[in-house]
């Protein structure tokens, strides 16, 4: 099994931060892309930044976003500033993961964090 948890939201006032942290563990060989997403209320899941062989980011965020990882602890941090209202939503964590030296590369998903801006 594979466990994808994140943690790190919260409620921000419109110029704030949040760190969010998601830690993968379980059965796992290798770990290749990790990545954030999100969903605000009505609207599709969205991609907001990934960490791979290159690092890309949704333009909404470019320049107040920053996505790390810390592939020693299986670890993807996103480091969020200058946050604004239309940041809202549900952030996800995705890892592709391999479990075993034979297998195929799965995405696995984490069950969510809000995060909330208020104006």
């Amino acid at each position: 099994q594979v466990q994808v948890v994140e943690s790190g939201g919260g409620l921000v006032q419109a110029g704030g931060s949040l760190r969010l942290s998601c830690v993968v563990s379980g059965s796992i060989f290798s770990i290749n892309a990790m990545g954030w997403y999100r969903q605000a209320p009505g609207k599709q899941r969205e991609l907001v930044a990934t960490s791979g062989g290159s690092t890309n980011y949704a333009d909404s965020v470019k320049g107040r976003f920053t996505i790390s990882r810390d592939n020693a602890k299986n670890t993807v941090y996103l480091q969020m500033d200058s946050l604004k209202p239309e940041d809202t939503a549900v952030y996800y964590c995705n890892a592709a993961v391999r479990r075993f030296v034979s297998s195929v590369t799965l995405g696995y998903w984490g069950q969510g964090t809000q995060v909330t801006v208020s104006s």
